[in-house]
């Protein structure tokens, strides 16, 4: 398993987390054990969480981190992160690094079934537990599909795809990524087709999103460490799209809302404190040189909030 690739804002996330060498830090998406290693390395006395619900990535961080005195790897979902460290005496922290999505070796991987680059058969299971891809698209309803490319993948093409999909399994059922691809290319007007990007991005974006509940735990998985940081507390989130920064910014800007007034009242009566302050009030994206090296990191996001 080659998980060896260097996290999209990578040297931004670790600097913003302004990693104390006897703090406790939860890395919630360990992926390849970059960040991991990164934070273990600055560490001495301090203790390092590491989560990730991928069974493959599990073993390459446990791998990774072994000999290190600070680190506990867990396999598990980073919105039952509070769960995990408070069963392990780690509460409360002093910081969390949340890199949200799918990763590159589950993209690059062919047989997880998470690509449309490559004929494998169509899975997108982070866990590798429970429904697949294959299984949605061939129970689901178009009306079903359409709602969820619409939602997840915001393609104005959903309808048209969701019964795309639903007249090809007619002949039989969807079981690679490739046909999926070539499906959706077929059900989208030749003026899409002829747009720069794979007319199936956004489908298989949407798919992967549902089979994981990828927003929803977003949202436990943000309250979740919100609520077991320290004050001063730093959490630290990277995003990929524009569903999943949108969340985090909403998140964290009620988060450090103070009094909710109303402007015309001389006096605060709502007593209502702000409970964090933003670290980067615009959040931030890749430098010029990290695109260059990274296409894939384009819309990457990174937001960080300091608890007060």
């Amino acid at each position: 398993m080659e998980f060896q690739h260097k996290p999209v804002l990578f040297d931004e996330a670790i600097a913003s987390l302004e990693i104390r060498p006897d703090g406790v830090y939860i890395d919630g998406t360990a992926g390849g054990g970059g960040h991991s290693k990164a934070i273990a390395d600055r560490l001495t006395t301090g203790t390092l969480l590491s989560i990730d619900q991928d069974p493959d990535a599990v073993a390459v961080v446990k791998e990774r981190l072994k000999g290190m005195a600070c680190s506990t790897v867990v396999r598990a979902n980073f919105s039952d992160m509070d769960r995990v460290a408070r069963e392990r005496g780690l509460v409360p922290v002093d910081g969390v690094l949340l890199d949200i999505g799918v990763s590159s070796y589950q993209l690059d991987t062919p047989e997880r079934g998470f690509s449309y680059h490559s004929d494998a058969p169509l899975d997108m299971r982070m866990s590798k537990q429970g429904p697949s891809a294959k299984d949605l698209v061939n129970t689901l309803s178009w009306q079903e599909l359409a709602e969820i490319i619409s939602r997840y993948g915001e393609d104005r093409n959903a309808k048209s795809i969701a019964k795309g999909i639903v007249r090809a399994r007619e002949d039989g059922p969807i079981e690679t990524t490739g046909q999926l691809a070539e499906i959706i290319k077929a059900s989208v007007p030749a003026a899409v087709r002829r747009e720069q990007g794979h007319p199936a991005r956004k489908t298989f974006q949407a798919l992967r999103i549902e089979v994981n509940g990828e927003l929803d735990a977003l949202s436990d998985g943000l309250d979740a460490a919100f609520s077991i940081l320290k004050p001063g507390g730093r959490l630290a989130v990277i995003t990929f799209h524009s569903l999943e920064d949108r969340m985090v910014k909403q998140r964290m800007a009620s988060w450090c809302q103070g009094c909710t007034c109303p402007l015309d009242f001389p006096v605060c009566v709502c007593g209502k404190k702000p409970k964090a302050k933003l670290l980067y009030k615009k959040g931030l994206a890749p430098t010029e040189a990290e695109l260059e090296q990274n296409p894939r990191s384009r819309s990457a996001r990174l937001r960080v909030c300091i608890k007060l």
